[in-house]
């Protein structure tokens, strides 16, 4: 009986296999790198919040064309467009959202330089940790607007109250962000860090600070956010002629003269820098970080 040989078959097999396998794992390792072409972008993520805002604004025309409500109560779009066009004329629009726009962006980055240290001091010593994080955690929770009257009694009508104001607001977020971020990091992280001599600043740097960015990031956008609400609150209630004309003040002045479109006016406008600071600045960070990391492939 003649024997036959299946050897070099299930050699040739296993290789075959094994090389799929290698394949296989080089393609799950493997980040794509490819930018997704701008049709595709602008039709997956711009086209959805501009279809948005168009009904949102069909459902408002459709109401006031319905006199469902009083005109003293939701103006017409007509009414707040020519709001917009006059201060367009007048020279003013630019000034005003700059004047908001300016104070906010340092103000934040004055809760950035002083919360970023204070997040790493806090989540890496124990003891300023439990006689400072019960704080942050409290002033966190606390109204921005409540500061407005000490801050106007401590440094008057001025800029120096609106950047107190500010950083009452926004260092808290930025500081239990980067705790929050630093707590999550896995030890075997920091273990490696201390093996390879990245200890103090150099570990700070190379180790916990990349580690933590993702939570690093969420707070940092959660500071703008209390940076902006808190800019708004103290334009609102302390308006003064030497702080120039904010947003805040500008709102305020629609109420004072009962002029609802300005009112409705002021609203859209601090709503559009919002969302334009959050499209513009994080948004791009956070897919980079996220790109960076893997965990986005377009």
């Amino acid at each position: 009986m003649a024997s036959t040989d299946t050897t070099p078959k299930v050699t040739a097999k296993s290789g075959d296999d094994l090389a799929g396998l290698e394949a296989g794992l080089d393609a799950l390792d493997a980040v794509q790198t490819h930018r997704t072409p701008l049709r595709e972008v602008l039709t997956k993520k711009a086209l959805p919040p501009v279809l948005a805002i168009g009904l949102v604004l069909l459902v408002w025309q459709v109401l006031v064309a319905a006199k469902v409500t009083e005109p003293t109560k939701l103006p017409a779009l007509s009414a707040v467009w020519d709001s917009l066009a006059d201060m367009w004329l007048k020279g003013t629009l630019i000034e005003v959202v700059w004047t908001s726009v300016s104070r906010g962006l340092f103000g934040f980055l004055l809760a950035l330089a002083i919360g970023t240290p204070l997040g790493l001091l806090v989540a890496r010593v124990t003891f300023v940790r439990a006689a400072i994080g019960p704080i942050l955690q409290g002033l966190q929770s606390l109204p921005s607007v409540a500061w407005v009257p000490p801050a106007v009694l401590w440094f008057g009508l001025n800029d120096a109250m609106m950047y107190t104001v500010i950083l009452l607001g926004a260092v808290p977020s930025i500081a239990n962000g980067l705790v929050s971020g630093i707590d999550q990091i896995p030890p075997l992280y920091l273990r490696a860090g201390r093996t390879l001599g990245a200890t103090g600043l150099l570990g700070a740097r190379h180790i916990v600070m990349p580690a933590a960015l993702p939570g690093y990031l969420a707070g940092l956008k959660q500071g703008w956010a209390f940076s902006w609400r808190s800019l708004m609150a103290a334009e609102i209630i302390a308006s003064s002629p030497d702080l120039g004309l904010g947003l805040g003040q500008l709102l305020e002045n629609g109420r004072n003269n009962i002029d609802l479109p300005g009112v409705f006016l002021a609203i859209i406008l601090i709503l559009v820098v919002g969302i334009a600071i959050d499209l513009l600045i994080f948004s791009p960070i956070e897919r980079w970080v996220l790109r960076s990391r893997g965990l986005l492939v377009k």
